[in-house]
């Protein structure tokens, strides 16, 4: 007789389940989300500004297009491709890293991805056992603790406020610290907030993380964005020792305009860079030929390449640092590099912004969206309530419009 292969085994609650409990548990991007919204209110017709999205409004320099054009027509670019990368695109990037970092890397040490975020998340894949603990400065880029997570490691956010400059120290990473603790993110220029750590501030936590024994994932993408005569300091420069247990995360999608191109890597020692290499060929292999020969093109041209984007964002810091900094209720910090403004919203916290009171700089962000008109990601999405995310990347006329928009809202405030 025929029998029911269900009555043998008889589907499990875990079994029914549509979607893993690992992937329903990621959080939809913050950034990406609010932008979605904006996007679709200004096409319904409002008249929206937008601060939200975390990528430059300037088109991708014509000599990179050029290349991509050109790498269209070639039929070496119709095909697969190593996994790991062009060749003479991680000859390129070696030698970025010398000239940018510091090290001197052979191109087997680098890894091509789709996009920095996926360095990002190779870098947390490769590196994390479950469990193993990730000490994470906030306010932090909304990916982070997501990724983290994803690979079964424990993010364990460690606050610095605008006090602080939005900068930890040794003393508090090291509270933070714990038998479990296997690796330290550390991002400057910062995303969301601007900030910059200076020389003396770098070496004193690439010190401690190379006394502790503890692995650096330092993401670089920001790093020819940085403002006012500062300079950006290298990690592996002022601590070289460091080297064997650092990986560097970057990409071309913000100093060349190019987010939508998708290409980003990562640098490391060499087994890690082995094992990540593995580990992209089994999930997208090469990233797109077209959008690689690209690249190609931006890091020939390299840093000056983006100089008029970089003078435009400068311009436009200081004017919404300076229209933000009037605001009624409103703290805010000199942006330092990358293109965010994140101020403290905390004095209108508890009162009354176009009629409903708000609580959180959620409820803030939310006012303002449906009743100005204007879009900003709140601080509760970067770990740290109580703040606005304001990315300039769009022209200063929508700059002084917007911001005048939360000004009228701020000075109504009951």
């Amino acid at each position: 007789m025929a029998s029911n292969s269900a009555s043998y085994f008889p589907i499990s609650q875990n079994s029914a389940r549509r979607v893993s409990a690992k992937v329903s548990a990621i959080s939809p991007s913050a950034t990406l989300t609010i932008d979605a919204k904006a996007k679709a209110m200004a096409a319904a017709g409002e008249d929206m500004v937008v601060f939200g999205a975390g990528e430059p409004d300037f088109p991708t320099p014509q000599v990179v297009v050029a290349a991509a054009q050109a790498a269209c027509a070639d039929p070496r670019n119709h095909h697969y491709t190593p996994s790991a990368g062009l060749p003479e695109l991680r000859e390129a990037i070696a030698a970025a890293t010398l000239r940018d970092s510091g090290i001197s890397v052979s191109p087997s040490r680098v890894l091509v991805s789709n996009g920095g975020k996926h360095a990002v998340a190779n870098a947390f894949a490769t590196l994390l056992d479950p469990g193993d603990e990730v000490i994470l400065p906030a306010p932090y880029w909304t990916t982070y603790p997501e990724l983290i997570s994803l690979a079964g490691g424990v993010p364990v956010p460690v606050l610095a406020e605008h006090d602080k400059g939005f900068k930890v120290g040794v003393e508090d990473l090291e509270a933070a610290r714990s038998a479990r603790t296997k690796a330290l993110v550390l991002v400057s220029p910062s995303n969301p907030s601007g900030a910059v750590y200076d020389e003396g501030e770098l070496a004193a936590i690439a010190r401690w993380a190379a006394e502790t024994g503890l692995w650096v994932i330092s993401d670089d993408i920001y790093e020819h964005l940085v403002y006012g005569g500062r300079e950006r300091p290298s990690l592996l420069r002022l601590v070289p020792e460091l080297e064997d247990r650092t990986v560097l995360l970057n990409g071309v999608a913000k100093t060349y305009a190019m987010t939508g191109w998708r290409v980003g890597w990562m640098v490391g020692p060499e087994d890690i860079v082995k094992a990540a290499v593995n580990l992209q060929s089994q999930q997208t292999s090469n990233v797109a030929n077209v959008s690689q020969r690209a690249a190609l093109a931006a890091l020939a041209g390299g840093p000056e390449l983006a100089r008029p984007m970089r003078e435009a964002f400068d311009r436009r810091r200081k004017l919404i640092w300076g229209l933000l900094s009037d605001v009624d209720g409103v703290e805010c910090l000199e942006p330092e590099g990358a293109f965010y403004a994140f101020p403290s919203v905390k004095g209108l916290l508890g009162r009354k912004l176009g009629g409903v009171v708000c609580d959180s700089s959620m409820a803030v962000a939310e006012v303002l969206l449906e009743q100005q008109k204007v879009a900003v990601v709140p601080g509760e999405a970067f770990g740290a309530p109580g703040y606005l995310r304001f990315s300039y990347a769009l022209g200063e006329e929508d700059i002084s419009k917007g911001i005048a928009r939360f000004a009228d809202l701020a000075a109504a405030a009951g």
